[in-house]
């Protein structure tokens, strides 16, 4: 498929159960990847943990690669280059040093080039009134570093999941360029039924930014119930694609010069001031 040009083109989200399985995790996405393509999609999106869900932090270790060795990320670049398809893998976990590992989010070229990787910032370390506890940062290392990335289209700011809750991150993204914003996820239930939406809408509308949210859905193999309803949402907070809660793939148009008409309607990140703190 010959690939959109200008502002306009076509992105989708893939969404799905990842299990503790690394090789059924690459078929499942795979075949999604290519069922998106097949669509139409000229950029295609998956979730948080795309490869692995696994929440036990020996298993992890024992599961995971380095990234030159990580066959998921091989995979999915062999994949963009065959279909000569932009590819955003919401993220893969990769080991590092010390024992930990690196939440870690590629852009991937339609040649399977990696353009741009980013490193989960924030941790997910709370316990939920619905009696789940999670604690990212035990088996986790942290990103310290924002990231906005070229792309045929536009520029693309990378977020993973919890980062979500931290909008100054955003404002930075859109700052220095960004037009879109990725937030692949594995949102739980519990925090999705209450604020996925908003936040995402909060996000779009604060930055004048589409938002591209692809996520993990249904009971995972793990325990884990995550909240589905991928979400493709417009400058104005308009959502344009919404996943509900099946694995599956969603789709929709953008035309990046909503971006511009949005913000000169609302030209709020040219009003930023500094402030002296409370």
């Amino acid at each position: 498929m010959a690939q959109a040009s200008g502002s306009v083109f076509r992105v989708a989200c893939v969404q799905m159960t990842s299990s503790r399985e690394m090789d059924s995790n690459i078929r499942t996405a795979s075949a999604l990847i290519r069922e998106a393509h097949d669509a139409g999609a000229d950029l295609v999106a998956t979730p948080e943990m795309t490869s692995l869900i696994e929440p036990r932090a020996r298993p992890l270790l024992d599961k995971v690669y380095r990234e030159p060795e990580d066959p998921a990320l091989a995979a999915f670049r062999a994949l963009a280059e065959s279909l000569k398809l932009w590819l955003l893998i919401g993220s893969l976990p990769i080991a590092v040093e010390d024992g930990m590992v690196a939440n870690r989010s590629f852009l991937i070229d339609a040649s399977g080039a990696i353009v741009a990787r980013y490193d989960k910032i924030h941790m997910f370390d709370v316990d939920l009134p619905d009696g789940q506890t999670y604690l990212e940062s035990k088996s986790y290392r942290p990103g310290s570093r924002a990231v906005v990335a070229p792309t045929p289209w536009g520029k693309l700011g990378l977020t993973v999941c919890y980062d979500v809750r931290f909008p100054h991150l955003y404002r930075a993204l859109a700052q220095a360029g960004a037009s879109m914003l990725s937030v692949p996820a594995a949102f739980t239930q519990y925090t999705g039924e209450a604020h996925w939406h908003v936040l995402l809408r909060a996000r779009a509308i604060e930055c004048g930014a589409f938002v591209i949210a692809p996520a993990q859905t249904g009971r995972h193999d793990s325990g884990r119930h995550t909240f589905g309803h991928s979400l493709i949402v417009d400058p104005w907070g308009r959502v344009l694609a919404d996943g509900g809660t099946a694995p599956g793939v969603v789709l929709a148009t953008i035309d990046l010069a909503q971006v511009e008409a949005t913000r000169r309607k609302v030209p709020s990140l040219r009003h930023d001031r500094p402030f002296t703190g409370p």
